[in-house]
């Protein structure tokens, strides 16, 4: 590698969401020293809500993101119920179910958006793949069927979401101690009858299928999937009290890589004595961590892979059957393999779609709401999973009702260390590999950050683009190649 200073443009950065730069340090033998995952922009939203009354924070914590609003949504909600004077247990049961049912929904599209739209050309196409294939038009034209159905996969859930919600992106559903509307039996039934468009039924037996194609690649290349990128790590996630996987509502739980319990079912109003959060100079995004441990230690992935980590099981039988599978893959023990999350996203995208069936024909789900009575608190924690992972939302408001500290712990911000160590996996075992940095040793990079299925936006309230950036600094500081991808 020259000492001259080298920049190729990477415009766009392809199939992931926010802004960031990956520096790479060299040791004084040209070898790869640190490698690290910069956030590099900034918007303070944190700040910027503070003042507004408490009843709005739903709605706007929604403009974080065009891609997860419903999970801001609902997260803020459960928060903003705490404020009005609600439990979630008290919560009028059909708001509950409806809130279930939109969060279902948003489940479901979102890990069909990620799984099809941005993972599966990795995939198909392979790592060195030719940028022109690594697109859904691409899978469209070499795999017609497959991207029909994810396609349409995401219509469903866009669509059940706006029929709760008014609007696919940034509608409301939930207001302070109940839900905005009631869902009507014309709306429900749209979703259960076929009428010559997939219904709940056609999107279980897609999802079975998308499931058993990733089984069948798995076997195939078992050996990159097992070893790209996996490293020994925590894993964090919501579970109920006997331990079943919960998306909405349950106790946050914690285990080490070694599948000792580090956080034991620990109760969402009592997250601040669990978490710290470690600010480094060189990114935007905070670095969560188990306060008891510490911060080289206390850190967790979350999302799909780390929910199947943590969960003892899952309450729909399709999704419970194929969970089984996928820990008897590794004998039980905890997942590490950070490309087994797109197998572990594929199973909760079958236990979103038996819970919406479910949720579907509960005769309940059609009844009024009667909104609870004001008792209003100075506080509230609302803590969901979203697709991404483990999602908190805390609020305090003074005396008229205005918010005066909003605290924001978002998946993508969880995972921010895990994604950092993925980065360094793919420096130390492919950039050492090379003479020279390539078109492939870029897109790996993407691919090891990809798989979390990474909300930079969200983790970090950045505006603008996101021309993900690599430097290269030798053991002296001095920059020896500089890639922004996508240049000649």
């Amino acid at each position: 590698m020259n000492e001259t200073t080298r920049k190729i443009i990477i415009d766009p950065v392809t199939r992931v969401e926010g802004h960031g730069r990956v520096t790479v340090q060299l040791d004084e033998q040209g070898k790869v020293g640190n490698a690290r995952f910069h956030i590099v922009e900034f918007r303070g939203f944190e700040r910027f809500i503070q003042g507004h009354p408490y009843w709005e924070a739903s709605l706007l914590v929604q403009r974080l993101c065009g891609i997860c609003p419903v999970s801001h949504h609902l997260a803020a909600a459960k928060a903003i119920d705490q404020i009005y004077g609600v439990d979630p247990e008290n919560l009028h049961p059909t708001a509950t179910k409806i809130r279930r049912l939109l969060h279902y929904a948003q489940v479901f599209q979102s890990h069909a958006l990620h799984f099809f739209y941005l993972a599966s050309p990795d995939l198909l196409f392979g790592l060195d793949a030719p940028v022109e294939k690594r697109s859904v038009g691409a899978v469209a034209l070499e795999h017609e069927e497959l991207a029909r159905k994810g396609i349409q996969m995401r219509q469903f859930g866009q669509e059940l979401i706006k029929a709760l919600a008014g609007k696919k992106i940034h509608g409301i559903c939930a207001i302070p101690g109940g839900v905005h509307k009631t869902f009507y039996p014309e709306e429900r039934d749209y979703f259960l009858a076929q009428n010559g468009k997939p219904s709940v039924d056609t999107m279980i037996e897609w999802s079975r299928e998308v499931i058993d194609f990733m089984k069948a690649y798995h076997e195939q290349h078992f050996k990159w999937l097992d070893s790209f990128a996996s490293y020994p790590s925590g894993h964090l996630g919501l579970v109920t009290d006997d331990g079943t996987l919960e998306l909405y509502d349950g106790r946050m739980r914690a285990i080490d890589s070694s599948g000792e319990i580090t956080l034991n079912d620990v109760h969402s109003n009592d997250y601040l004595k669990y978490f710290g959060e470690g600010v480094e100079k060189w990114s935007y995004m905070k670095f969560p961590f188990l306060r008891h441990l510490d911060r080289n230690t206390g850190w967790n992935r979350v999302g799909p892979l780390a929910r199947m980590n943590v969960s003892d099981r899952i309450s729909t039988p399709l999704a419970d059957a194929e969970m089984s599978e996928f820990k008897a893959y590794t004998n039980g023990r905890p997942n590490n393999h950070t490309m087994h999350s797109h197998w572990a996203r594929l199973i909760e995208i079958l236990h979103c779609a038996e819970l919406i069936k479910d949720l579907l024909n509960d005769p309940e789900i059609l009844n009024e709401v009667d909104r609870a009575k004001v008792n209003r608190r100075p506080e509230g924690i609302g803590i969901i999973e979203a697709p991404r992972g483990t999602l908190i939302h805390h609020y305090q408001v003074d005396e008229k009702g205005m918010i005066t500290k909003c605290n924001l712990i978002v998946s993508t911000t969880h995972n921010n260390e895990a994604m950092n160590r993925a980065v360094q996996w793919v420096a130390q075992n492919v950039l050492d590999q090379q003479k020279e940095i390539s078109e492939g040793m870029l897109n790996q990079v993407e691919v090891a950050i990809r798989a979390f299925d990474p909300c930079l936006s969200c983790a970090t309230h950045a505006m603008g683009q996101m021309p993900l950036m690599l430097t290269v600094l030798d053991a002296n500081g001095k920059v020896v190649a500089e890639h922004v991808k996508g240049s000649s």
